[in-house]
């Protein structure tokens, strides 16, 4: 949908400071100092992957590059040079001055081209983000956002002297300039933070995190438990789990089982498939992901009856987005009433909740409460203590779980995993005091990384503020001193 508000009224009612202008200048209109020359709607059948011009879409604009090229004529009025103003006119509204080669101006994107004896262009590129901005939140969404290039002109910039702009857009450069190198530097440690991260996961499940059993049982002179062995008792565990829930069917029914012959339904777990897989540390070996635990896939209560959910307190009905949190699924966006409880399926504290439908897939957490899921959620419950349900978390979300899961998944427009195709995933199974140690260890070094990750996070939360300070202080013509910015009277 369209803007329909005046424009002056979302200059009037902003609260960021960034429509704002020093008292002693005035405004102008967009179109007084500048033309826009909107994108010209280039058939799509000659668009290449390589050869011809290159073509300025909406999506190459703030990244400054682009991977389509158009084979045909074109008119020369329609090419982008370096270095010109864009602004998208679709979606977020982003403009940035263009900094690929020069490209075609398609359409849903617009050239500002600024008569620069009234207004500085490197000015115009800081002021126009703003209104952009603010624009964009006043315009309804139904769909996706549009921007005529009559709203664009009617804007009302803040018109300070024409040398003022060109001192106001260098301070705000140098500022900006070493704002860039910190945001630069902060990159760089989140970047190593990852690597960090997914090495840690990849040592956890691969022996080389802490020293393997097998290596202190030598060392040591004892013997141990290898997991093979483990992986049977495991199995005898999940058996006995499961009849003792069947005899309980039967207890509420008031019945009795004759004989054992209801013992042969036990939906035996398939084991994984083992070929082409990574040779194990010694006293290891692989089991599937149903050897090691219950998956059960999430539900939804009828949304179609309201008295299912809750605002107050209830059971958290776990979705996609809440897996958020990762090692600490504690709360959700919605609630399960009692009633709405009664037609989910119920999960226990621990288990780990892993996305099998949709965009996110692979996405996972660790629920610390018991909860309930949706249906693109499939919940493992390890079988404990034998199953440690922090190490198979940590294998979920490490690079092999992740690309297991990917490569597994149904390569159509929504990807999906299906249950029985996910109960196969194959886990790498230590020994279980091996588990254990494996577990302290990750918990603990992972720890510490995402509370760096968290204080890098939050830098860039301060560098951001900063920068928009800096912008509010320059629009208000508090940036440079007032002698340094009022050499000549303002245009108008």
């Amino acid at each position: 949908m369209s803007f329909t508000d005046p424009i002056d009224d979302v200059v009037a009612s902003d609260r960021t400071g960034l429509l704002g202008i020093a008292p002693w200048w005035t405004r102008v209109r967009l179109r007084e100092v500048c033309t826009v020359l909107n994108g010209f709607p280039f058939s799509s059948k000659l668009f290449t992957s390589e050869g011809g011009m290159p073509l300025l879409r909406i999506r190459d604009i703030l990244r400054g590059s682009t991977e389509t090229y158009y084979s045909g004529d074109y008119d020369p009025a329609y090419v982008v040079r370096h270095g010109e103003l864009v602004v998208g006119m679709d979606g977020d509204f982003n403009c940035a001055l263009w900094i690929g080669p020069d490209a075609l101006l398609n359409q849903r994107v617009c050239k500002l081209t600024v008569d620069s004896n009234r207004y500085s262009l490197r000015f115009l590129a800081h002021v126009l983000g703003g209104y952009l901005q603010a624009i964009n939140a006043r315009t309804p969404s139904v769909t996706v956002k549009h921007l005529s290039s009559r709203t664009v002109q009617d804007i009302p910039l803040p018109l300070p002297a024409r040398q003022e702009q060109d001192i106001i857009a260098s301070a705000i450069d140098s500022h900006f300039s070493r704002l860039d190198a910190a945001t630069t530097t902060l990159e760089r440690v989140q970047r190593n933070l990852e690597r960090y991260r997914a090495s840690v996961l990849k040592a956890a499940v691969e022996g080389r995190l802490v020293p393997t059993e097998a290596e202190l049982a030598r060392k040591e002179g004892r013997s141990y438990e290898p997991a093979s062995v483990l992986l049977q008792r495991i199995l005898t565990e999940r058996r006995r789990r499961w009849e003792d829930a069947e005899l309980a069917k039967f207890r509420a029914k008031g019945k009795v089982p004759a004989d054992g012959k209801w013992k042969a339904k036990y939906p035996e777990p398939v084991a994984p498939e083992v070929e082409g897989l990574a040779e194990l540390p010694e006293g290891w070996c692989w089991a599937s992901l149903a050897q090691c635990g219950d998956v059960i896939t999430g539900t939804t209560p009828a949304t179609s009856d309201p008295n299912n959910f809750t605002d107050g307190p209830g059971l958290p009905f776990i979705k996609p987005t809440d897996l958020d949190a990762g090692f600490h699924v504690a709360a959700a966006r919605q609630y399960l009433s009692s009633q709405g409880e009664r037609s989910a399926r119920t999960l226990p504290a621990d288990s780990v909740l892993v996305t099998c439908i949709g965009a996110t897939i692979g996405k996972t957490g660790l629920a610390r409460v018991r909860c309930a899921t949706n249906q693109q959620i499939n919940a493992i419950i390890p079988t404990e203590p034998l199953m440690r349900t922090r190490l198979l978390y940590w294998y979920m979300i490490g690079p092999s779980g992740q690309e297991w899961i990917k490569a597994n998944s149904s390569s159509t427009t929504l990807p999906i995993l299906n249950k029985s195709r996910f109960e196969l995933l194959p886990i790498p199974l230590p020994p279980l005091a091996e588990q254990m140690r494996i577990s302290l260890q990750a918990e603990r070094l992972l720890s510490s990384s995402e509370n760096l990750q968290r204080e890098a996070s939050q830098s860039a939360t301060r560098l951001l503020r900063l920068r928009q300070a800096i912008l509010k202080h320059a629009f208000e013509g508090r940036l440079v001193p007032t002698e340094a910015a009022t050499p000549e009277p303002s245009n108008s």
